[in-house]
C-alpha cells in the first residue's frame, strides 16, 4: 500500500483487541473496512489499538490472547494485508510520541467534555486514571499521524472526531499546514447492533446476559439458539417503527448481512410471525458468520501467519507516520 497515491483518498480505522470480535463489531465496523479495502477507491490503513485498552485494568495473559484472537478473528473476516497495512498500535512507538504532544495542544476544559470519559469513569470509579481522560489525545495522534482524510467511525465516536479536526487546526494555526483535517463518517451499511436482550444498548461481549450478545467464534446452534431467544413485543407485525426497538434491531442485522430493504423485508413477511422472522435472521447470520469462523480456526492456530502479517504491517505502518512525526518534531522546534 503507498499512501502517495494523490488520486486516492486515505481511510483510517482501528479497533480495540477486546478478544473475539462480536456481530455488532462486524457489521458496525470490520465488514466495511472489507468493502473499503477490496473497493480500490482508497488506501486503507487499519490498526488493532491495544493502547487504548489498558485505561482499565488487564489481565496480561488474557490480553496477549485478545490480542491475538482480534487479529486472527479481522483477518478471517476478509482483512488482506497485502492490499492494507493492518498493524498492532503498540508496536509502534510514534503513536505514544505523538499522544503526548497533542496532550499539549488539546485543553483540558475539550477533554472533559468528553461523553466517554463520564461514562467510563462512572463504570470504573475505583480506576479513573489519566490516560482514560487524556485517551481522546491518543487517538487523535492515531489519525493524524496517517495523514487520514476519512475515518469511519459509529455515531458514539463523533465528539472524538470533532476534537481530533479541532487539535489538527490548532496545530496547524500555529506551525503551518502539518496535518490534514480529517472528516469523520458513518458508512451507509455500517449497522449499529443492539443487544438482542436488550434492544436499547449496544450489543457487548462484556453483557452478563450470554443470549445478548453473538460472537464470530459462536457455532451455528448458539447462534441460532440466541436469536430465537430474542427480545422483540407483542404485536407480531415485522416492520420498522418508533416502539419496536427489538424488532428494529433484528431487521437492522437482517438487512445488513442480505443486503435487502426494510421495505422488502416488511414485504417478504407480511402476515408471518416473529417466530418465522427471527429463524430467517438466525439461518442468514450463520450463512455470513460460517465461512469467517472456519477461517479464523485456522488462522488463530497458526501463529506464524499472523505474526508474518503484522510485522509487515507494523514496519509499513512506522515508515509512514515516521514522515509525519518528524516533520511535527522539527515544527516544534526539537532537533533531530
Amino acid at each position: 500500500m503507498e499512501n502517495t497515491n494523490d488520486k486516492k483518498q486515505i481511510v483510517f480505522s482501528a479497533i480495540q483487541p477486546s478478544g473475539t470480535i462480536t456481530l455488532g463489531n462486524y457489521l458496525g465496523a470490520v465488514k466495511n473496512w472489507v468493502k473499503m479495502q477490496q473497493s480500490g477507491e482508497f488506501d486503507c490503513i487499519y490498526a488493532l489499538a491495544d493502547l487504548h485498552t489498558i485505561t482499565v485494568r488487564q489481565t496480561p495473559s488474557v490480553m496477549r490472547q485478545n490480542i491475538i484472537n482480534a487479529y486472527a478473528s479481522i483477518l478471517a473476516c476478509g482483512i488482506d494485508v497485502e492490499k492494507s497495512p493492518f498493524f498492532i498500535q503498540s508496536h509502534n512507538p510514534n503513536h505514544a510520541q505523538m499522544a503526548w504532544v497533542l496532550n499539549c495542544y488539546t485543553q483540558f476544559g475539550e477533554l472533559s467534555r468528553m461523553t466517554q470519559f463520564k461514562d467510563k469513569s462512572a463504570k470504573h470509579a475505583d480506576n479513573i486514571n489519566a490516560g482514560l481522560f487524556t485517551y481522546p489525545s491518543l487517538m487523535a495522534g492515531d489519525i493524524l499521524l496517517y495523514q487520514a482524510d476519512k475515518v469511519p467511525v459509529g455515531s458514539d465516536q463523533k465528539q472524538h472526531i470533532e476534537l481530533t479536526r479541532d487539535i489538527a487546526q490548532r496545530f496547524n494555526s500555529i506551525y503551518g499546514e502539518v496535518f490534514k483535517i480529517p472528516e469523520g463518517f458513518i458508512p451507509k451499511d455500517g449497522a449499529r447492533v443492539m443487544s438482542l436482550q436488550n434492544p436499547t444498548a449496544k450489543m457487548s461481549k462484556s453483557d452478563e446476559n450470554v443470549n445478548a450478545c453473538v460472537l464470530l467464534t459462536d457455532d451455528n446452534d448458539t447462534i441460532m439458539r440466541k436469536f430465537k431467544r430474542a427480545i422483540t413485543d407483542s404485536e407480531a407485525h415485522v416492520c420498522y417503527k418508533e416502539g419496536k426497538d427489538g424488532i428494529n434491531n433484528l431487521m437492522s442485522i437482517y438487512s445488513s448481512v442480505t443486503g435487502l430493504s426494510f421495505e422488502q423485508i416488511e414485504h417478504d413477511f407480511e402476515g408471518k410471525g416473529y417466530g418465522d422472522f427471527k429463524v430467517a435472521v438466525g439461518e442468514a447470520v450463520i450463512n455470513e458468520l460460517e465461512p469467517i469462523r472456519k477461517r479464523y480456526e485456522q488462522f488463530v492456530k497458526d501463529k506464524k501467519y499472523i505474526t508474518e502479517c503484522y510485522t509487515k504491517s507494523d514496519e509499513l505502518a512506522f515508515k509512514i507516520s515516521r514522515r509525519t512525526m518528524d516533520k511535527v518534531m522539527k515544527k516544534i522546534g526539537f532537533i533531530k
